[in-house]
């Protein structure tokens, strides 16, 4: 599925000018089709899915529990 950088952007949610610029340092594979850049929206299907597990590993460790220090001692 290919889609304009606008598209691409809001799907990414990233400014177009920074997919502008990944598109001209070939970070990002696009056509020119002669008016503007079409990008292929399955290549990043993978990095979505990696931002996905990390944010699943961010929840996951902010719900961890505290272990209780084992060194503290009650000094009463």
């Amino acid at each position: 599925m290919y889609l304009t950088l606008k598209e691409a952007s809001e799907y990414l949610s990233m400014p177009e000018t920074t997919l502008l610029h990944l598109v001209h340092t070939k970070r990002i594979r696009a056509v020119h089709d002669g008016e503007g850049y079409l990008v292929n929206g399955d290549q990043f299907n993978t990095h979505l899915d990696q931002m996905d597990r990390v944010k699943e590993l961010i929840e996951e460790w902010k719900n961890e529990p505290i272990p209780e220090d084992i060194d503290v001692k009650d000094e009463d």
